[in-house]
Order: structure tokens, then C-alpha cells, then sequence
């Protein structure tokens, strides 16, 4: 018997959760929630990737800010 995790996000990996937070707000809002330069400054889902999983302290904000967005 398998026990589901109460964790929102299991079994999202960071670009879904970038990719469905740019969608719902965009860069620009994005670069507002959280000021990082990766957002405000040419910004992509590539270089945002790479900077989030270098930095745990952004990647926490953006984690914070989707649990945020999606309850």
C-alpha cells in the first residue's frame, strides 16, 4: 500500500513550477515578488534554472511563492 504525501510539491520538479508561475504572472510581476536579476534582467527559464538550483535561498522564495499561488 503506498502512502500519499501531503507535501503540494511532490513530484513537481522546479521548472514546472517556474514555467506555471511565469505563466500565471510573468516575468515582470515575478521580478516584483522576488527581486532576483534572473527575473528582471533578460530573463529565461533556462538561466532562472540554473541561478535557482546554485541558490536555495531563491529557490525557497520561489517554492514559497507557488504554494502561495496555488492554494
Amino acid at each position: 500500500m503506498q502512502q500519499k504525501s501531503n507535501d503540494p510539491l511532490h513530484g513537481k520538479t522546479l521548472e514546472m513550477i517556474l514555467t506555471e508561475l511565469v505563466s500565471h504572472l510573468g516575468w515582470e510581476d515575478l521580478g516584483q515578488h522576488i527581486r532576483i536579476n534572473c527575473f528582471n534582467s533578460d530573463p529565461s527559464i533556462k538561466s532562472s534554472l540554473k541561478f535557482l538550483r546554485k541558490t536555495p535561498w531563491a529557490r525557497k522564495k520561489v517554492e514559497e511563492l507557488y504554494l502561495r499561488m496555488i492554494q
